[in-house]
Order: C-alpha cells, then sequence, then structure tokens
C-alpha cells in the first residue's frame, strides 16, 4: 500500500504504485490509440499549492526511513515550478489535475523554462523590477528527468527538427523532465512532459529562446519558442511510444504541431520528392485528414493573444513546403504580408471551444467564418487545489458534503442555506483565512520597514513608510490578481479617489484594498497601471483619514493566489466588456463561497445569478455593438467607476451591518457556483469532445458530471 516507486525503461519515479505506473502508461502507449495528448505552453501546479503524494505521506506517518526522508524532501525541498504566466497556465494545470482524478487517459506536453517566466520586485519609484527565477529543476522533487533506455545515468534525447530557409533539418536535442499530476487517492496520474532545451551543444539561438517563458526580446525569439514547443511534439511521442490519438492545443502556441502533421500526409500522398509540388487541393485533402485529431481551446478575444508572423520572417526558418501549406492555411485577411496561427488552428480541427458563454459569442463575431463549429467549454477550477485548509475542513465535516473534491455536485444537493452549525463553521473558516492573510501582509509590511536601511529597494506600500502601517482582521477586504494588462484595469475602482474616499468616510468604514500581479516585461502600459496602483496609496490613505488601505503584494504565484481567495472577504474584476474571456481568479474565490464584486465579462455572466452570488458594475450592452478597441480612449474608465461607486456603499453596508444576509451570498456560491465552475465538470465536457472508449465507471461520472451544466446552452 505503502509502496509509490514505480519505474520504466526512462526511469524510477515516485508517486503511485508500479501496478498503478503499468496501467496508466499501457493505455498511453498502447495499440488503441485512445487516450489524448494536451498541449500548452505554460502549465502552472506547483506542488507546494496541491501535493497529493505529500498530504498521503503525512496522513500515514511514514514508517520506513525512505519514505520519510519522501516526505522531508517533500516538505522543505523547493516547492515551485514557475513554468507559468497566469491564468492560462494554471488553468492547464487544474485541467490536468481533473483528469487524473477522473482516470481520463492524458498526457501533456510543454516546454522547461529555467527561468521561469519571471520573478518581481516592486518599488515604490520605480515600479515593477522583473529579474530571472532561481529555481533548479534538479532539486524539485516532483520532476523526474527522464533516463535513456539501458543507460540510467544518461538522460534521455530527442532530436527535433528545425527549418532554417534550407530543404534540410538540423536536429536539435531535447532532453525530457516528467511531473506527474497524482490522483488524491494515488491510483491514476497524468504525465506532465516538459521539453528542456538547454543541453549541451545546443544552438545558442535556441538555448535563448528555451530560457524564460514568452520571451520577447525580438519576434524571432517568440517564433523560435512556438516551434520549440510545436516540432517537438511528434519526436517526443515517437521516442516515449506515445499514440495519442487526439491532441488538445490549449491555445494555438503549439500549432506547428499541426504543420508537421500535414507535412506528414502530404509526403505520404506524394513521396518526398514530390512535396515542393503540392497544390492546394493536396493541402486541403491532408487538412481534412489531420483535423480529424486536433480539438483546439480558443482562450482570448484580445489581438495580443493571438500569434501573428510576418512572412518575410518565416521564411529565414521554415522551408518552402511549410510556406505553402501556410499560404493556403494561416493567411489573414486584414494582413496579408501576415501568417496568423490563430487562423490556421481555426482552420484545420474538428471541434474549436471558447472559455465561456459570452466569449463564445465574441468568438464567432471575431472569426464569422468558422462560427457553426464554435462551442463553448467554461472553464472551472481544480476543488481540492483552491479551496483552503480552513473551509476544507468544514465541508469534510458536513455529512452532506461527503467526496466534495470529486463531487462538486454535491454543493447543488446540500441543504447548506438553513444550516446553522454549517453557516456558523463556515463563517470561523472565513475568519480564520482572512486573519492568515492579514498576518502575512503585515509581516511582509514589518520585514519592508526593517530593511528599508538594507537594500535600494523603496518598500513598495506606503504602510511600510508610517508608523504602526498594519492592516487588522475583520475590516472589509477586497482582493484583485491577475495580469497587468491594461484591458483588465486594475486600477478602475481609483480613477476617482476622492468619490471613493468620500464612500467611506460618509459610511465610516474602513476597507482593505489587496492587489497583486504581473505585468510582461515588456508591456510598458501594463507596467504603468502597476505603478499607477502603487502611486495611489498615501492619497488615498489621507483622503479617506486612514480608514482606505491600499496594500500591494509583490511576486505574485499560486501560493499567493490561494491565500488571496480565501482571505479575502469580495474579489473585484474589473475588465473592459467583452474582452476576458473567462477569468478563473473568481472562480477559485467563489469555491470558498467568497462574492464577486465584477463586469458582467466572461465567467461572471453565468456564474452571477441575478444577484444571488455577488454584484454587478459597469457596460453592460449588446456585444454587437462593443467596442473591441484596447485603445486608452476606449477603456470607458468614467462609466464603469461610477458604475462601481454606486454599488459599493451597499456591499459595505451588507458586509458590516447585515452579516447574515453577507453569509447567504457566500453559501449561495458554494449551492450554485461550485457545481458549474470546476474542471472536473470542465473536463467531463472535454471527454465528450474526445470520442473516448472509457472504463464503464469512468465514462458514467463523466456523465454524471456533464449533467451539472451545458456550457454551451444559449440559456439555462
Amino acid at each position: 500500500m505503502h509502496e509509490l516507486t514505480c519505474a520504466n525503461e526512462f526511469g524510477t519515479f515516485f508517486g503511485v504504485s508500479q501496478e498503478t505506473f503499468d496501467r496508466v502508461w499501457k493505455r498511453l502507449t498502447g495499440n488503441s490509440n485512445d487516450s489524448i495528448l494536451y498541449i500548452s505552453m505554460e502549465i502552472g501546479a506547483d506542488p507546494d499549492v496541491f501535493n497529493p503524494v505529500r498530504d498521503f505521506l503525512t496522513r500515514i506517518e511514514p514508517d520506513t526511513p525512505d519514505l520519510r526522508e519522501r516526505l522531508d524532501h517533500y516538505t522543505k525541498g523547493p516547492g515551485k515550478i514557475p513554468n507559468y504566466s497566469g491564468g492560462l497556465g494554471v488553468l492547464a494545470g487544474d485541467t490536468l489535475k481533473s483528469f487524473a482524478d477522473l482516470h481520463i487517459p492524458v498526457s501533456a506536453v510543454s516546454l522547461l523554462y529555467r527561468e521561469g517566466y519571471f520573478s518581481q520586485m516592486v518599488d515604490n519609484k520605480i515600479g515593477q523590477i522583473d529579474h530571472a527565477t532561481r529555481w533548479r529543476p534538479e532539486e524539485t522533487p516532483t520532476l523526474f528527468q527522464l533516463r535513456e533506455p539501458g543507460r540510467p545515468e544518461t538522460p534521455l534525447t530527442v532530436r527535433v527538427p528545425f527549418y532554417n530557409g534550407g530543404t534540410r533539418a538540423m536536429e536539435v536535442n531535447a532532453h525530457v523532465w516528467m511531473k506527474m499530476e497524482v490522483s488524491r487517492e494515488l491510483d491514476f496520474f497524468v504525465p506532465e512532459f516538459l521539453l528542456d532545451y538547454d543541453t549541451p551543444g545546443t544552438p545558442d539561438w535556441i538555448r535563448e529562446a528555451s530560457r524564460r517563458l514568452y520571451s520577447a526580446k525580438s519576434t524571432l525569439i517568440k517564433a523560435n519558442q512556438r516551434r520549440m514547443l510545436g516540432s517537438g511534439i511528434l519526436p517526443l511521442m515517437e521516442r516515449l511510444g506515445l499514440t495519442a490519438r487526439t491532441l488538445h492545443l490549449n491555445e494555438q502556441h503549439g500549432v506547428s504541431v499541426i504543420l508537421h502533421l500535414l507535412l506528414n500526409e502530404i509526403t505520404d500522398m506524394l513521396g518526398v520528392e514530390q512535396l515542393e509540388e503540392m497544390s492546394d487541393q493536396d493541402i486541403d485533402v491532408a487538412a481534412d485528414r489531420v483535423s480529424r485529431r486536433i480539438v483546439y481551446t480558443i482562450h482570448t478575444p484580445v489581438k495580443a493573444g493571438h500569434d501573428r508572423f510576418d512572412r518575410a520572417l518565416y521564411a529565414q526558418i521554415s522551408r518552402k513546403a511549410c510556406r505553402l501549406i501556410l499560404d493556403r492555411l494561416a493567411h489573414d485577411q486584414d494582413a496579408p504580408h501576415e501568417y496568423n496561427f490563430t487562423a490556421f488552428a481555426m482552420r484545420v480541427n474538428r471541434a474549436v471551444n471558447s472559455v465561456s458563454r459570452l466569449h463564445r459569442d465574441v468568438t464567432r463575431r471575431q472569426f464569422p467564418a468558422f462560427a457553426d463549429k464554435i462551442s463553448a467549454v467554461t472553464n472551472g477550477v481544480h476543488p481540492a487545489t483552491w479551496v483552503s485548509a480552513n473551509r476544507s475542513r468544514v465541508f469534510d465535516e458536513c455529512g452532506q458534503l461527503r467526496n466534495w473534491r470529486n463531487d462538486p455536485g454535491a454543493f447543488a444537493r446540500a441543504d447548506l442555506a438553513e444550516n446553522a452549525s454549517f453557516r456558523q463553521q463556515l463563517q470561523q473558516a472565513w475568519q480564520q483565512d482572512n486573519k492568515l492573510l492579514v498576518n502575512h501582509i503585515n509581516a511582509m509590511l514589518l520585514r519592508h520597514r526593517t530593511q528599508m536601511a538594507e537594500t535600494w529597494i523603496e518598500p513598495p506600500n506606503y504602510l511600510s513608510n508610517i508608523r504602526d502601517g498594519r492592516l487588522e482582521p475583520g475590516v472589509f477586504t477586497l482582493g484583485f490578481a491577475r495580469r497587468f494588462s491594461t484591458y483588465k484595469r486594475a486600477d478602475l475602482i481609483f480613477d476617482d479617489l476622492a468619490a471613493l474616499a468620500d464612500i467611506l468616510l460618509r459610511l465610516n468604514r474602513p476597507v482593505n484594498f489587496i492587489f497583486a500581479g504581473k505585468a510582461h516585461p515588456q508591456d510598458e502600459p501594463g507596467k504603468s497601471v502597476l505603478k499607477l496602483i502603487l502611486d495611489n496609496q498615501e492619497e488615498l490613505y489621507r483622503r479617506s483619514r486612514g480608514l482606505a488601505r491600499l496594500v500591494f503584494l509583490p511576486d505574485y504565484d499560486m501560493a499567493l493566489a490561494k491565500m488571496m481567495v480565501s482571505g479575502c472577504h469580495a474579489w473585484l474584476n474589473s475588465p473592459k466588456r467583452p474582452l476576458e474571456a473567462s477569468g478563473t481568479s473568481g472562480m477559485k474565490a467563489a469555491m470558498n463561497g467568497v462574492p464577486n464584486v465584477s463586469v458582467m465579462d466572461g465567467w461572471w455572466v453565468e456564474g452571477y445569478h441575478n444577484g444571488l452570488t455577488g454584484w454587478k458594475f459597469g457596460y453592460e450592452g449588446p456585444i454587437e455593438e462593443a467596442d473591441m478597441s484596447e485603445a486608452p480612449d476606449t477603456l470607458m474608465y468614467e462609466q464603469d467607476s461610477l458604475s462601481f461607486y454606486r454599488i459599493f456603499p451597499k456591499i459595505l453596508s451588507t458586509f458590516y451591518d447585515r452579516p447574515d444576509e453577507y453569509l447567504n451570498i457566500a453559501v449561495n456560491n458554494l449551492r450554485l457556483n461550485v457545481p458549474i465552475f470546476n474542471t472536473h465538470r470542465m473536463a467531463a465536457e472535454y471527454v465528450e469532445r474526445y470520442n473516448l472508449d472509457l472504463e464503464p465507471e469512468t465514462a458514467e461520472t463523466a456523465a454524471s458530471l456533464r449533467r451539472l451544466y451545458n456550457s454551451d446552452a444559449e440559456k439555462e
């Protein structure tokens, strides 16, 4: 039972039994081809936030030296795998965890970035300062480097072809790391393979592109990074014996795998010698065949989220046969000189989905030629990852919520609204989580205050510069944490500081505003928004006579996110409608019962439930009339901030004066939103698009989860 060491020809691993490992690996490499390969540029699954192997070892109190050493390694060793930038990567990690919990045969592929995304320091005068993340995959306990069969001292090498303008490929070596996303019962896993191009002898131009996620030093580096993902997939599958019939593109970053599949099909049709003589008809026939293997999820309507590359640049890094295919399938009518990789992915797939109902409608508007095949699979989050330890204990002790981690529908069936004991325990857990967050922030403020004389960094928070500057638990705490892209309008509620301060003075109620997030290093407008948050702190404090305390938490990651979504009293989301495709941070808050205060965009259109679960504000007009521009003068600051100021007094009055009513909203989130916005239900909807032949018990579980919610319904 406690034997969790397993092995195959590629190495020795830890986390599941040999029987479980063999059973899953056989399915992923079997002749039936009845499995899925999930492809994502980033995967966020930090084991310090969710680690079922560590939790299991803690529960059983290891009785052998090997298991005690493993537990010590898991609890004290490096716990982060910083290969994600935000929502897209964290969603990928949550999705893989749910596939594991549900026993869906899936493997995943991404890249390993030895400098991560970036680490963030924040200086009050300068703003964001980004620097390379220092981490060592060799010292990360949940990562295993695969080995050459029969040579356990030698890293496994995958040879990946790259064409740089010629007809012959140069082969670049990549090593392979594996993280196992293990089910909570340790009876199933999803292997996550990370291609590591930072190897001896690798060309400098490859190594540079491999170091940091979403490196934007040049368009060429960006293009090469996409190629490194997409071009490595088929060689990896061949080297490991993976036989997945369906490839799921989590965004279009790895779309060049389609290019390689098309080249293989056309080579089979015409032969190598005639490859460059292919016709449009040949390409169309091959595209029809390849499309049967592709499922594609599009994540954003924002232009910057869609890869476009100049044709002249691609002439330098591809062979003629590739460009013939791209000319046919990646053309962009609005920019004839560019290849549009989103359009490429849209054209070659058997199913394409958006990530919310509203995003489905926006995507159909953006890509009218493909409107008939665009459906919705609304995003979710992984319950066991994002519910706090305190809330989890409350749910575990409620008999009606038995097995809630794997059966989120339990919240819909339970009678929580009238359960006085449950309500009291939920309130107490919320208070404990709020205190944990406040204590974390106060410790940070004190640390920054004492470090002023030791470093040139000016503390990012005004409260660190005043005597006894601190937060108090129990004060209404509004949280905001996500990427600092301009369309997300992190500074929206501070558009009129006098109006905001006047609300607090009039009600005589204190408020903690807690903000976190990163702007891409090359996103100067996004960094300017972050700097505005810092610049507003002192003025807001003084105007409100200390009632408003605005704090920025640097170096946002999954652990900080979990503390925030459970420790805040409400979660703020203020994008320009309809540019937020989904948004998942608010779902994480709702998992803990925390109400949302949001623009009617993305998931909140489905999660608002006529005000039972939180509050709405801002523009709510039809998307046909919406301005999709991200230009500063189109971001509707005045209109939407005024809307927020109108509802904010009601929110504060409910929290401070009618706490039972506020708790009702929390219970409604558990009852109405947890059953919908979870990755178990989302994964079950994907299974329907995968056409997998599942074990009867697994198929029935997926079917029951789909009955919780139909993402693609026009109306419930």
